[in-house]
């Protein structure tokens, strides 16, 4: 038998989206009913398209207390709750649910956010218009189901419904913690419940108050070991303590609560994290392939963190320990599951800079994986090839013959590696007046040795007096004297990574020099951008001459261990990370040690390390998983 359903939805300026959620349930529901709390938009005109069932609500800083009118006008068997922002996916036939006559259902809800990706989490979102359903709570507002689940069988919809609320998440962060501030703390005094307590660190949280969240979150798992929320619940306050210094406690955490919710990608890839954040590399690396082995789940789930999102992490991972092969291809297993994502797209094409791939085996694999199915898809190449500079950039435009702004063409021949072309850009500088081209015109300044832009380069960069006699000598091919700011020495190692990627090393080693000369402390960046750019001959030869001259400096030590490391040079990476140890006692240094043992096959090292780790840092897993014997001893002595 069929049963009849009322939408029941409180608005208040909601013209940007209302019209998309009425036109998705108008098909599927028997009546619509709005309660406006204050609309001074055009939402009451596009709703009145829908319904004539509008109602007034004089707001009382209580979202229940509106819900719940909103359902005394409700006429139907059943009651579907929505937000103006949400909508219903296409082909929803709601009595495929009602058929099995529960009295509630849980609804997956699908959140849309920047960059193409989404979480999913679940609630309660239609159910039997009966006087006893109401809603409870201020903010956070939920049917009273919750304490009152054995007098209710409930299941789960075959149905999603879609937000867009978080596809602006500065907005959603400034606007709408500040709004439920106020609200979250009246409830709490009110009804110092779990929940609400679980909410009002998840207030804190989303303002990044992280301080101020864990001690909510831990008052509501005291009062509610058993609920639903758990796995965010654990998830959220380990991520807070990691913040607020508190590494280990955090770690603990999740390595409990993996155990208890296996199942929660989410938990585990922040988890992954959270050991990488604090380089624990190799139990970063082991999350993020459970990652991929359990796929998109769990009770809260966050797009691509069982997927290309785990493979990116990865890439981070293998990267920062000086894998690079495997680096490499975790990006692209990221471009084949989501080769459609400007992030994706862009932190590949970022890597492939860092390594001088050639242009025409980064182009083939953009052309396997970016899938341009529509002009948005070429827009988004466009976006990310002018934001990195990349000299693919110049390639598209000319075959897709995309005609755009004059300064995206200039930018464009610029960065061409085409001598010829970036000499045009001269006659068309003066199109670019944007501050975020100021660093692309020194670059032509530099390189041709224009003076004349000195002006428009002051300009942009709002430089003063003194940083401009630096640039005036810059574009004139002068020594560089005085003293540089710490702004000026960020823009010319940026210009020396810009000739880096238009690979003019005569230029990029003759601006160097000027910043050693001027002042010695700039060798050792210098090399640093050399190993970021992957030159690690010239880099450790550039190295050993600092290192001869600060012996016991612990970051030429770490980079020099580094680059030997990764160009197997063990005896060598051998005799700077036992000097190392000498210097800094964190994790990170000791994991190094055991990758180098394990790389030279040495097992007595490997021992040696390892001991040191399981004794001196409890909060890795890996160690104990390599050596369970002795693991068992080292339990036993306490």
């Amino acid at each position: 038998m069929t049963k009849s359903v009322s939408l029941c939805m409180i608005v208040k300026n909601e013209e940007q989206y209302i019209e998309r959620c009425l036109e998705s349930v108008k098909q599927v529901v028997n009546e619509i009913i709005i309660v406006d709390t204050g609309s001074n938009d055009a939402t009451i005109n596009i709703a009145n398209k829908y319904t004539k069932n509008i109602y007034s609500f004089d707001w009382v800083n209580d979202f229940s207390a509106a819900r719940n009118f909103a359902l005394k006008h409700a006429k139907s068997d059943y009651i579907l709750v929505m937000d103006a922002d949400e909508y219903l996916e296409e082909d929803v036939d709601l009595q495929k649910d009602l058929i099995k006559d529960y009295d509630y259902y849980v609804f997956n809800i699908k959140n849309q956010m920047k960059f193409n990706r989404s979480f999913t989490h679940t609630a309660v979102r239609m159910f039997r218009n009966h006087v006893d359903l109401k809603y409870e709570n201020r903010l956070h507002e939920h049917l009273n189901i919750l304490e009152n689940n054995d007098k209710y069988v409930g299941d789960m919809s075959a149905w999603t419904i879609g937000h867009v609320g978080y596809m602006d998440e500065e907005i959603l962060e400034e606007k709408k913690y500040k709004r439920n501030l106020p609200l979250m703390k009246l409830e709490v005094q009110e009804h110092p419940t779990a929940y609400n307590l679980f909410n009002m660190g998840k207030t804190y949280f989303g303002m990044n108050e992280f301080k101020k969240a864990v001690p909510y979150f831990q008052k509501s798992y005291s009062l509610g070991k058993d609920k639903v929320y758990l796995p965010e619940l654990f998830t959220k306050l380990a991520f807070a303590l990691n913040e607020t210094g508190q590494v280990n406690d955090a770690l603990s955490i999740l390595n409990d609560a993996t155990v208890l919710y296996p199942l929660e990608t989410e938990m585990k890839y922040i988890q992954g994290i959270i050991f990488m954040n604090n380089g624990y590399y190799k139990d970063a690396e082991k999350c993020f392939l459970d990652c991929l082995e359990l796929g998109d789940q769990g009770t809260l789930i966050t797009e691509g963190s069982g997927s290309y999102m785990a493979h990116l992490q990865l890439s981070d991972v293998y990267e920062r320990s000086n894998q690079l092969d495997k680096s490499y291809n975790a990006r692209i297993n990221a471009m084949k599951v989501k080769g459609d994502s400007a992030h994706v797209l862009q932190e590949y094409l970022q890597f492939t800079l860092r390594i001088n791939q050639p242009l025409d085996d980064t182009k083939q694999i953009v052309e396997d994986y970016y899938r341009m199915n529509n002009i948005d898809d070429l827009q988004n190449l466009m976006n990310v090839l002018y934001s990195l500079r990349h000299p693919l950039l110049n390639f598209y435009l000319k075959k897709f013959n995309i005609t755009t702004e004059p300064h995206i063409h200039a930018i464009a021949k610029i960065y061409s590696k085409d001598k010829n072309q970036m000499k045009t850009v001269l006659e068309e500088i003066h199109d670019m007046d944007m501050i975020e081209n100021a660093q692309d015109i020194l670059l032509v300044g530099y390189f041709f040795k224009e003076a004349s832009l000195a002006n428009k380069i002051q300009n942009l960069m709002n430089f003063g007096n003194k940083e401009m006699k630096v640039i005036k000598q810059l574009l004139k091919g002068e020594p560089l004297t005085g003293s540089l700011s710490s702004a000026l020495q960020h823009v010319l190692f940026s210009l020396c990574r810009q000739l880096i990627i238009i690979e003019e090393f005569d230029l990029f080693q003759d601006l160097t020099e000027k910043l050693i000369n001027n002042d010695p402390k700039n060798h050792f960046e210098a090399c640093k951008l050399l190993s970021e750019f992957k030159f690690d001959e010239l880099a450790i030869d550039m190295l050993i001459v600092t290192f001869k001259a600060s012996p016991s400096n612990p970051e030429v030590i770490r980079l020099l261990g580094d680059l030997c490391f990764r160009n197997d040079y063990l005896e060598d990476t051998e005799m700077f990370y036992t000097k190392l140890l000498n210097f800094e006692s964190n994790y990170e240094i000791y994991e190094r040690n055991f990758r180098l043992y394990e790389k030279k096959d040495d097992k007595q090292g490997m021992l040696k390390i390892g001991n040191e780790i399981m004794e001196k840092f409890p909060a890795v897993s890996w160690i104990h998983e390599l050596y369970p014997v002795r693991n068992r001893l080292i339990k036993s002595d306490f």
